[in-house]
């Protein structure tokens, strides 16, 4: 895994542990369904997408929310769509 990656991957743990602080992020697996993982309701989980658009500014539309199923899905979409220059993001101008 890149350090951007790496890095890309905290900062979507960091987003979640706001909205699930009883997370443990050692014990998630990147391929298995977030939800059942972290056992978060439907309106934790629209926060959670909420919060990814506020932090990188990546427009998610509805019809995508089923992709995003896995810590490794969402780290695959936002890193896919991040805005260029967006400050704070790895590899990005303004990091």
């Amino acid at each position: 895994m890149s350090s951007e990656r790496a890095s890309l991957e905290k900062m979507v743990l960091e987003l979640l542990y706001v909205i699930a602080p009883e997370l443990e992020g050692d014990t998630l697996a990147p391929e298995r369904p977030l939800r059942q993982q972290v056992d978060l309701d439907s309106m934790d989980w629209l926060n959670f997408l909420v919060s990814l658009h506020q932090r990188f500014g990546v427009d998610i539309p509805e019809a995508d929310y089923a992709r995003l199923v896995c810590l490794k899905n969402v780290v695959d979409y936002v890193q896919a769509r991040l805005p260029t220059g967006a400050a704070g993001v790895p590899g990005q101008a303004g990091a």
